[in-house]
């Protein structure tokens, strides 16, 4: 009987046990199976949507004075032209699993759709096109003298990254993609550096000692390579040089005076850093602000008409030119992992006249055609992304292109 007692007494505080660990842990585990099953073609759509419930993340609050583009519904075209192949639009829409497209046209929106859970007013998360939102901060810092000049190394203001493959990097270099650092940005490998930040991040595990333990492999600003990381320290250099965190301070100079119009949510560690490469969780209409913002050179026009300049002229200028022959677009850039061209932490399309864009992993896009006086923004959860052979990235341009000429002649 003593026996028994004492076994039931074992099985009672062995479940005790292991429901305060699940209460415990129950974050972590959370966090980390989001993280297993994030691009399942199954979950995909609804993790997208959802990751800042999932994960960490800081609050961003609507805007106290909410703009909203007039609207003015029209229909996009019926197909666009690949490698001198007709494809039905609607179709590539599908093959990418669109979440949500909206074009806005001479600021107004002339398109707008959700699909797959997603809808006006909801979050999505942003992967790096939050990297845009960065530079655009970086360009505010700067103008209000956080920052004395991009030409100081990242190292002056975070000299935790002494003795890493930061050291004595200048801002510049790391705005560019060319901070010289060794990394692999191979989503399709499982053991690649963005994989394993990716899973540093599911455990909520420092970012800013990530960064640091990345090594140098090339001489800075003699070579674009994409590596996501730069961003990350860009994200420690705003944090250090304005003593505000970048939620704070994106809600301060961009958010409020935008009139964003829905919370926003931007991914965190554990220590309450945000994940400032790609953590950024924004409706679709509030991501066509920023495009519409640097359409017009950086200068907003709110609702009473009044403009200011949020982020600098020549910032934006200077943010969607390629200054130096490793960041220009072309299919041989012997000096470039990549055949597009780059700025300051803005994609430079290849055989582009004018257009820029923020690009994010599984199809994320804001499209800006300046000359055409329209934006255009994509939200996707495509869990074919990784599949190169399928050419997602050329195909989008060339619908964005066609999209473009069909509202410029008036359709």
């Amino acid at each position: 009987m003593i026996k028994r007692l004492s076994l039931k007494g074992v099985a009672l505080g062995f479940f005790i046990v292991v429901m305060v660990l699940l209460v415990v842990y129950q974050k972590n585990l959370i966090r980390l199976y989001t993280a297993v099953t994030l691009y399942d073609e199954d979950k995909i759509a609804h993790n997208f949507l959802t990751m800042y419930e999932s994960f960490n993340s800081t609050v961003i609050p609507a805007s106290s004075t909410p703009f909203e583009f007039p609207e003015e519904p029209k229909s996009l075209p019926n197909e666009f032209d690949f490698e001198n192949q007709p494809l039905s639009l609607t179709e590539f829409l599908d093959d990418t699993q669109t979440t949500g497209l909206l074009v806005l046209k001479d600021g107004k929106i002339v398109y707008e759709n959700y699909w797959l859970g997603h809808g006006e007013g909801k979050p999505h998360i942003s992967f790096s096109v939050a990297k845009s939102f960065v530079s655009a901060l970086m360009g505010i810092a700067i103008e209000e003298g956080y920052v004395t000049s991009i030409e100081e190394a990242v190292t002056d203001y975070v000299p935790e990254l002494v003795g890493s493959g930061y050291q004595g990097v200048r801002i510049k270099d790391v705005l560019q993609m060319s901070s010289g650092v060794r990394f692999n940005e191979d989503y399709g490998d499982f053991n690649s550096d963005i994989n394993r930040f990716s899973r540093a991040t599911a455990f909520g595990t420092s970012l800013d000692d990530f960064s640091a333990s990345l090594v140098r492999e090339r001489q800075p600003g003699t070579y674009h390579h994409y590596v996501s990381i730069d961003t990350q320290v860009l994200g420690m250099v705003l944090t250090r040089a304005t003593g505000k965190s970048l939620t704070h301070y994106l809600s301060e100079k961009i958010w409020e005076p935008l009139g964003m119009q829905h919370q926003a949510f931007w991914l965190a560690d554990d220590n309450g850093m945000e994940l400032a490469l790609g953590g950024l969780n924004v409706s679709l209409r509030d991501y066509a602000k920023l495009g519409w913002l640097y359409l017009n050179q950086g200068a907003w026009t709110d609702k009473q008409n009044i403009t200011q300049q949020i982020v600098p002229k020549q910032w934006v200028a200077d943010s969607t030119t390629a200054d130096a022959p490793h960041l220009l677009a072309g299919k041989n850039n012997p000096n470039s992992s990549s055949s597009f061209g780059y700025g300051y932490q803005w994609w430079l399309p290849l055989d582009a006249e004018d257009e820029f864009a923020a690009q994010g992993i599984y199809d994320q896009y804001i499209y800006i055609d300046p000359d055409q006086n329209l934006v255009i923004v994509k939200n996707s959860a495509n869990y074919r992304f990784t599949d190169k052979s399928l050419n997602w990235k050329a195909k989008h341009y060339a619908m964005f292109r066609a999209i473009s000429k069909h509202f410029s002649e008036g359709h």
